[in-house]
């Protein structure tokens, strides 16, 4: 059976956070399971971490969705690598709309992949830490669960919900080994949001910083590695904002 940890990140696929969060757990020695609901972004960047590393990385499409594939994804990975250690809920979605004129779908789409998403994924992938009494699984809220002045009112009300989630999950699985935290991003710059957005929103987004930058998906990734290292084994049930000061948790 597979002796290196493993870990299976969520939205993996894209320029962003869970693409860094993949990066920097395979650096860390982990075999990485990088699941994402876009196929070709899925295998190519499966690919080139295989190749980075020399060991296999698989790439796997996921919906998360859809409580049946992700049953099945947690299921195959277990039956393949025999192990499940690390669980990083990243994938998000958003529209900006405010709750007087949200579109109903909107909302639904909104809770469905930001709460219901990282749900199912814990639903079934903690049994399987529960039977070997050991994991940690971080999920990805968003500094937008505490901050009124975002205007992403089901992103929000979602993001919050993955808070209480995961302070509810790191106390029912706690006494079976298994930590569960959350770490709440602020602005995070990628090449995504860089061709939506004027080069003015990142310079006015950085002054609002105490420490006068926009955030890198390196840097929510480098406290991820932490959170599921040996270092934070005292460390559970708590949510980490990761703002630059900027919107601090309150």
């Amino acid at each position: 059976m597979e002796e290196r940890k493993v870990a299976i990140v969520t939205a993996a696929a894209g320029a962003g956070i869970g693409g860094a969060v993949a990066r920097r757990l395979a650096d860390d020695g982990m075999t990485v399971v990088v699941t994402d609901a876009h196929e070709r972004r899925t295998h190519e960047v499966a690919e080139q971490l295989s190749a980075a590393h020399g060991r296999d990385m698989p790439g796997v499409v996921l919906d998360v969705t859809d409580p049946a594939a992700v049953e099945d994804v947690m299921r195959d990975v277990h039956e393949r690598l025999g192990r499940i250690d690390v669980l990083v809920n990243n994938a998000g979605w958003a529209k900006l709309e405010t709750v007087a004129e949200m579109d109903l779908e909107n909302w639904r789409h909104s809770i469905d992949v930001d709460l219901n998403g990282t749900f199912y994924c814990m639903r079934y992938a903690l049994p399987y830490m529960i039977e070997r009494r050991s994991g940690s699984v971080v999920n990805v809220s968003s500094t937008a669960a505490w901050d009124p002045d975002v205007h992403h009112g089901a992103y929000a009300a979602a993001k919050a919900g993955v808070c209480a989630l995961t302070r509810v999950a790191a106390s029912e699985v706690g006494p079976h080994g298994i930590r569960v935290n959350a770490v709440a991003p602020g602005l995070i710059y990628n090449e995504f949001l860089r061709r939506i957005y004027p080069d003015e929103f990142f310079e006015d987004a950085a002054e609002r910083t105490m420490v006068k930058r926009v955030g890198r998906p390196e840097d929510v990734a480098a406290l991820v590695s932490f959170l599921v290292s040996d270092a934070a084994g005292y460390v559970t049930g708590e949510v980490y904002g990761i703002s630059g000061g900027e919107s601090p948790h309150r």
